[in-house]
This record gives structure tokens, sequence and C-alpha cells, in this order.
């Protein structure tokens, strides 16, 4: 009878309500075209700009970074919530053991039968279980839930990842265009210096006016604010690298920061594959964390509504028992009980149904923040793939009048030695000159940040397949 019961009891544990993965809601998506040389380049995309410099520092980010530390730290927190969820599926066994010794009152009514002493010794060992019986998939829907936390906290460290790569490559770029910046104008400080020992020693002579000099004179301390600002703009970059590197507080309170490509190389731009890939869904990180939620938040409603119904928990027992100690493990000391509890809801049913409609809210809100994820997923790949484009086209632009611009201070230089014109014709176009390397450096940087915004946009700097393969 005891097989029977406990035979029915097992069988009625799997064929209690189903617990299955809830797929996320179809959405209308525009259609992809993309190839596997694309995803591969993608993976690893900071590797187009061909910058050793730049590779060692996303490396050295990637391994000590303290936000994706911090996400490690949430991936083991979920991980535990996880076996923490495993444990109600198994049952519970105990090994309990006590003993002890007790002496009553001879004045008893009756009084004690002849014989019986007033003292008593018990001892007593046994194995103890208990163990709920998952009948409504209670349980299995926790476990499935955790587990999909999980997998939403795996997906965030690898949004994380990207985020990083992507701001360490920026953070580089500005870096390098600022170093480009100092260059020039330091170079544009020497020559403004020398301009302006000339205009002194002409205007000593009597050969110019006062206007000359003092024009000459203001142009060179506006040379000197702007040098101001680019150190301002390298110093602070620096130690922006070094903070996204995961450096101690020493070294990022005096950062020392490599560079890689010379300063002609800095302004080069390289070539990504434009498109749509085809699966985006699958290649952002922050979409499949997302999904991973919905997910756990419907379960989650499967989970609260389980307590409607009563819920068998199943008891049992092995052990010895003897007033002896000697004798507590002997054949006749042995003891043993089974049993199955049934508790059914009676007046909390108002509580149950409170947290069934919250999880059904919260299961409602992770839904709204899916769709808003892929929105926001294809409005950054759209206005990524704008941003490169006219990046492209402006980089081509400014470089086309930078050099248009150098040929005409050339001519200028000609007739200033010819004596055709003043020096000012000079100044004036080495002024424009300036102008002109500077926006161009601008531009370059310009698109070289399109190209980062693009790769973060399409999901690149991670690997799916690498991804699936780490559980």
């Amino acid at each position: 009878m005891t097989r029977t019961l406990l035979a029915a009891l097992v069988a009625a544990t799997f064929a209690g309500c189903a617990v299955v993965q809830p797929v996320p809601p179809k959405l209308d998506l525009p259609p992809g075209s993309s190839t596997a040389a694309q995803n591969e380049l993608l993976e690893h995309w900071w590797t187009a700009f061909e910058d050793p410099v730049l590779t060692a520092l996303i490396d050295e980010a990637f391994a000590n970074n303290l936000d994706l530390r911090a996400a490690l730290a949430r991936i083991e927190a979920a991980r535990s919530q996880v076996l923490l969820a495993q444990s109600y599926l198994i049952p519970s066994v105990d090994l309990a053991g006590n003993g002890g010794r007790s002496r009553i009152s001879a004045k008893t009514s009756p009084p004690l039968p002849p014989g019986v002493g007033q003292t008593s010794n018990d001892f007593k060992v046994a194995i103890e279980m208990s163990y709920e019986l998952d009948v409504w998939g209670k349980y299995r829907s926790g476990l499935l839930a955790s587990t999909n936390d999980l997998t939403a906290a795996r997906y965030y460290r690898e949004a994380v990842r990207i985020t990083v790569a992507g701001d360490v490559a920026a953070a580089y770029f500005r870096l390098r265009s600022a170093d480009a910046e100092l260059a020039i104008l330091e170079d544009t400080l020497k020559l403004r210096t020398d301009l302006v020992q000339l205009l002194r020693d002409r205007f000593e002579g009597g050969l110019i006016g006062e206007y000359d000099l003092r024009t000459a004179e203001a142009d060179r301390s506006a040379v000197v604010a702007d040098i101001a600002r680019a150190r301002q703009a390298i110093g602070l970059l620096e130690s922006a690298v070094a903070t996204l590197t995961g450096r101690s507080p020493r070294a990022v309170f005096t950062p020392e920061v490599a560079r890689g490509a010379s300063i002609d190389d800095a302004t080069s731009v390289p070539e990504l594959p434009a498109g749509l890939p085809s699966g985006l869904i699958e290649r952002r990180p922050d979409i499949r964390r997302s999904e991973a939620l919905m997910a756990a938040a419907d379960l989650r409603i499967q989970q609260a509504r389980a307590d409607y119904f009563p819920s068998l928990t199943l008891t049992g027992a092995y052990g010895f028992e003897s007033a002896a100690l000697s004798s507590l493990f002997s054949g006749p000391a042995a003891i043993w009980n089974i049993g199955l509890g049934l508790v059914q809801p009676l007046f909390a049913l108002k509580a149950i149904e409170s947290q069934v409609e919250l999880a059904t809210a919260r299961r409602d809100q992770t839904l709204v923040e899916y769709q808003q994820t892929v929105q926001i997923a294809f409005r950054e790949v759209h206005d990524a793939l704008v941003s490169n484009r006219a990046a492209r086209e402006v980089l081509a632009a400014e470089t086309d009048r930078r050099d248009q611009i150098a040929k005409a201070y050339e001519v200028a230089l000609l007739r200033y030695d010819a004596g055709r014109t003043s020096y000012l014709e000079v100044i004036d176009a080495q002024r424009t000159l300036l102008a002109a390397q500077t926006l161009r450096i601008d531009a370059a940087r310009d698109a070289r940040l399109s190209i980062v915004d693009f790769a973060k946009s399409l999901g690149g700097g991670w690997s799916p397949e690498q991804f699936a393969a780490a559980r």
C-alpha cells in the first residue's frame, strides 16, 4: 500500500503543470543582409584600425575594467540563486540525534507501579526527510526563472564588454586627435613667435605701424590659449583611458597612456562593411538580456499562481531509539515513520492574488522594455549608418579644403617673397590653413568615432559562439 501511494505521488509530480520556456513576441523587423566575414570582423572590430596600442588598451580594459568585474559578480550572484532554486526540488535530508536523562515525581497519582524508577534515559538517532512535491510546477517555474536571470546577467556582462571597448576606442581616438591638434598648434606658435619678432623689428625701424604688431601679438596669444586647451583635453582623456582600463588610483592620478599610430596615421579611417546584419537580435546582447528577463518574469507568474493550489509534503524518518546507549543500534531499537501533509490556503487567497497581479505587472513592464530595447537597437544602427556616411563625406571635403588652402598659403608666401603683397596676407593664409588642418583632424576623429558607434550598434565586440560554449 505504501509503495503504491509513493508511486502515485511521484507520477502526480511529473504529470503536474508543464513548465516551458516562454517565447519572445514577434516584432516587425527590417530585413538584414550580412555575411559571415562581417560577423567575424565585428567580434574584434578595433583591429580594423591596425593600431597595436589600441588593441592592447582594449585587452587591458577587458582584463581589469571595474564595470566588467562588477558584472562578473552579478553573474556569480545569479548562479547562486539558481543553486538555491534547485535545492527546492531536492528532498531535505537531515541527521538528528539527541540524548537525555529525566526524573519524574514520586508523588504522582496514581502512584508509580512497583519497580518503576523515577529516572530514565532516552537516546535517539534518526535520518529525517522532508520533501514538498512540486505537483503544480511552482519550484520548477522558479528554477527556470532563475536560470533566465543567470542568462540575463551573462548577457549584461557582454553588453558592458561592448560598451567598454567602444569607450576605450572613443577616448583613444579623441586623445590622438588632441595630440595632432597640439602638434599643429605648437608648430603654429613657433611661426607666430617668429612673425612677432619680425614685425617688432620692422615696427622699431619705422617700417610698419603699431596696429600690425599688436594684431600679430594677439594672434600669437590666441594660439597659446588653444595650446592650453589642447593640453587640458589630453590630460583629461589620459585619465579617462586609465580609468577605463581599470588601473590603480595612483595610475589614474598620474596617467601614462601609450600612443600607437603616427599623427598622419591617426587621421586615416578604415572601411567597415555597411548594411544591416541578418539576425541583429542575436548579435545584440542587450536584446538577448531583455528577452531573458521577460521570460523570467513570465515564469514567475506561473510560480505565483501555484500558491492557489494545495501543497503536498512527504515526510519520513528512520533511526534508532533506546533507553540504554549500549543497545541504541540494535534491531529492536529501530524506529521509522512516513507521512503525507496537505495544506490548502483558505484565507490567504487575496494575498496570493496580489502576488499574481504583481508578477503580471512586472512581466508587462519587461515586455515594454523589450520592445523599447529592440526599437532603440535599430534606431542606433540607422543613426550610425547615417553618421558614418556623413562623416566620410565631411572628411573627404575637409581634406580637399585643407589641400587647396595649403596651396593658397604657398602662393601667398611666393607673392610676399616677390614683394607683391604684405605679410598680412601670409598671416591670413596661415590662419586659414590652421583652421582647415584643425577641421580635418576633427573630421577624421568624427569619422573614426562613427565607426565605433556603428560597430557598437551592430553588437560588435563579443562572440555569440563563445558565449554559447561558456556556461
